[in-house]
């Protein structure tokens, strides 16, 4: 008997772990085809799809299946420019000087999980303090609810650039002057060791602006603000650590330099010209358009005019109003598109509605989704995981009430998450 009950331990314990997941689709959307699929099923084994199968399939009697017949189940979504970390507020310029990493991490928490419930499984973290380092590791380790974070630690900017916090504060007032340890950094030496301060730190990816931006002190952020020679180096430096590189850049010629220095995409790109677009397409260089912070910051200080300081409230509105355009007009021209929103500029959780913005500028909802999706994934260069309904893959799944070909409104009503095979929202 001694003997038989150690081998009976392991047989029930293989059995009970054994149960597949059965979901049942109303309408697949699996992130290549053009068009949906009705009626099929994805089988889902521990972590990964093992199967997707034509038709309502049920399994075995210890298998749990789940109705979705009346639902548009699509890959789990990716958002490519995040903020996990903060979330835009009247008080949030005297919070940077209060705040601690433990306050930080709190509130990134419950944004984390606000995100994951919007039905994106899988981000990209476009710098913070470094919190969303830990962040990450937290919910790798099952710790806390959200999603996959690919995070570039703490963005890397120029002294008086887009990551400058102390631009503008009288310097006999600073316990020291920011360098390439705080991520700001001048030339090609201090940008080297910034990165690989980076890749010390934990970060996936390096998050480096070209160009000024709207949400910091500086009076006008269009001007270029590395040279290709520095943007080079960080290419060369992140490439040698195994990272790719997104930059921030609104102006033209701080875009020109990003894209012919090697960067992996640009981030908002608002005023993106032909050159641009056509070096942009000729390199294969990515745009995350972020159409939905533009909007949001234009609108806030358009209806609020104590929300922001004078000099951001300025730039929101002459900013803010041109990227959806300047996206309609990269689109046209063959830019490839990966969907991302600048979260935490405005409140987590609204991530969809930039696909509402992309479909009115002129973008089809399917290329909408496939934005969010295999283009998104083949950004971060994970397609061989995510970003699509394939065997093998993980099960990264959602699904919305109703049909966002016909609505794309209805990518606000996410009722169903699944991350790696584990069911967070039904």
């Amino acid at each position: 008997m001694r003997k038989i009950l150690p081998i009976l331990f392991v047989l029930f314990t293989h059995f009970a772990s054994a149960q597949k997941i059965y979901i049942q689709c109303g309408k697949l959307i699996d992130g290549t085809a053009n068009a949906p699929i009705p009626e099929m099923t994805i089988v889902v084994d521990g972590n990964k799809i093992e199967s997707i199968e034509k038709g309502y399939v049920s399994g075995s009697a210890g298998d749990k299946v789940i109705d979705l017949k009346t639902k548009t189940v699509m890959p789990g979504l990716i958002d490519c420019h995040v903020h996990l970390e903060s979330q835009s507020s009247k008080t949030g310029f005297q919070e940077s000087f209060t705040f601690t990493d433990a306050d930080i991490a709190y509130r990134a928490a419950v944004y984390a999980k606000t995100t994951l419930m919007a039905g994106f499984t899988t981000v990209r973290d476009c710098g913070g303090s470094g919190v969303n380092i830990s962040l990450r590791k937290a919910i790798a380790q099952g710790l806390i609810d959200g999603p996959r974070i690919y995070t570039a630690g703490r963005a890397i900017s120029a002294s008086g650039g887009h990551m400058d916090d102390t631009h503008g504060i009288r310097e006999d007032k600073l316990n020291h002057l920011p360098g390439p340890e705080d991520g700001i950094a001048d030339g090609r030496d201090e940008l080297i060791k910034a990165v690989r301060l980076q890749f010390k730190r934990g970060s996936n990816l390096i998050k480096i602006a070209s160009t000024g931006g709207v949400l910091d002190l500086s009076e006008d952020g269009s001007g270029a603000q590395f040279s290709i020679d520095e943007i080079k180096a960080v290419v060369e430096t992140a490439k040698d650590y195994g990272m790719r590189v997104a930059c921030h850049a609104h102006g033209a010629e701080g875009i020109r330099r990003a894209i012919l220095g090697g960067v992996t995409s640009i981030e908002h790109g608002t005023f993106m010209n032909d050159e641009d677009m056509q070096l942009a397409k000729k390199y294969g260089t990515y745009l995350v358009p972020t159409i939905i912070a533009g909007k949001s910051v234009a609108d806030t200080a358009a209806k609020n005019k104590n929300y922001f300081p004078p000099v951001i409230a300025r730039k929101a509105l002459e900013v803010g109003p041109q990227i959806q355009n300047t996206f309609a007009k990269a689109y046209k021209s063959g830019v490839k598109i990966a969907f991302g929103t600048d979260a935490g500029v405005y409140p987590h959780g609204k991530n969809w509605m930039e696909f509402g913005y992309m479909v009115e500028a002129g973008m089809p909802a399917m290329e909408a989704i496939k934005a969010a999706t295999t283009s998104a994934a083949d950004l971060l260069g994970i397609s061989n995981q995510t970003g699509s309904i394939s065997k093998g893959k993980f099960a990264d799944i959602v699904a919305v009430d109703g049909d966002p070909l016909q609505d794309i409104k209805v990518m606000g009503k996410v009722s169903f998450v699944m991350k790696e095979g584990k069911i967070y929202k039904n």
